[in-house]
């Protein structure tokens, strides 16, 4: 009897409004769900989308283009530039290569510029008589006898500032060796293996013995050797021994 029921209740019109009702509770079902999860994703995307608006950017690409697009005033533009080959030296630098420093050449030792005896001392401003002029006179400088073409040396470190021919005292070599000294090495053959404006050290060859100073060629062949200290005549010999 229940079984008979059943299937009447199956074929009759009660199946189809029960089977109605089950889908439309699953539907509702589904629809709420799926606005709650709707409502959920909008909520994110707003709050996702409200962040990025008041968070402050570093670099943007509205900053970039809007860099990129603006006038630049007082901006430098680029120039080529071709570097000189040689650069001056500064007023004091310059000095300094042209003239020797008083350390090193207090460093340096003195030395005689060539080895020999000594025919006229220095007359230290007397009087003395020239065998040559025949006359009295003072001798500024010390004459060391040498062969001609003996070597003649600079008696310290220094920079040659003159070579010449001099009418009376022949051909001249004039170093200053720093330190108020100044060198004068006359009598010497024309053949000078240096030049105006070079570094020497003591013991550079300078010259070689000759016989060019007509106010000596009475003399023994020699070098006439002189030595200024702030420009007076001084004691070669006594210098160079430290006295």
């Amino acid at each position: 009897m229940n079984q008979s029921k059943a299937a009447n209740f199956l074929r009759g019109k009660g199946f189809y409004a029960a089977l109605c009702l089950s889908i439309a509770a699953v539907g509702a079902a589904g629809f709420f769900a799926y606005r709650q999860t709707a409502d959920k994703l909008k909520n994110q995307l707003e709050n996702l989308s409200s962040a990025q608006t008041t968070a402050p950017q570093e670099w943007g690409y509205d900053d970039l283009a809007e860099n990129a697009n603006a006038d630049k005033n007082n901006v430098p533009l680029e120039t080529s530039q071709t570097l000189p080959e040689e650069t001056a030296l500064p007023e004091t630098e310059a000095k300094a290569e042209s003239k020797p420093d008083a350390e090193q050449v207090s460093a340096q030792p003195f030395i005689m510029p060539i080895s020999g005896e000594v025919i006229n001392a220095f007359s230290n401003g007397e009087l003395v008589k020239s065998k040559t002029l025949n006359c009295w006179k003072t001798h500024d400088g010390v004459d060391i006898k040498a062969d001609i073409g003996a070597q003649v040396k600079s008696m310290t470190s220094g920079t040659v500032t003159d070579v010449k021919d001099d009418a009376l005292w022949g051909v001249c070599v004039v170093i200053d060796h720093g330190n108020g000294f100044e060198g004068w090495y006359c009598n010497l053959n024309k053949v000078i293996p240096v030049k105006v404006g070079q570094k020497v050290s003591a013991g550079t060859v300078i010259g070689a013995v000759g016989d060019t100073a007509l106010c000596e060629v009475s003399e023994d062949s020699h070098l006439h050797f002189g030595l200024k200290k702030d420009g007076a005549w001084v004691d070669p010999i006594a210098t160079i021994q430290g006295n």
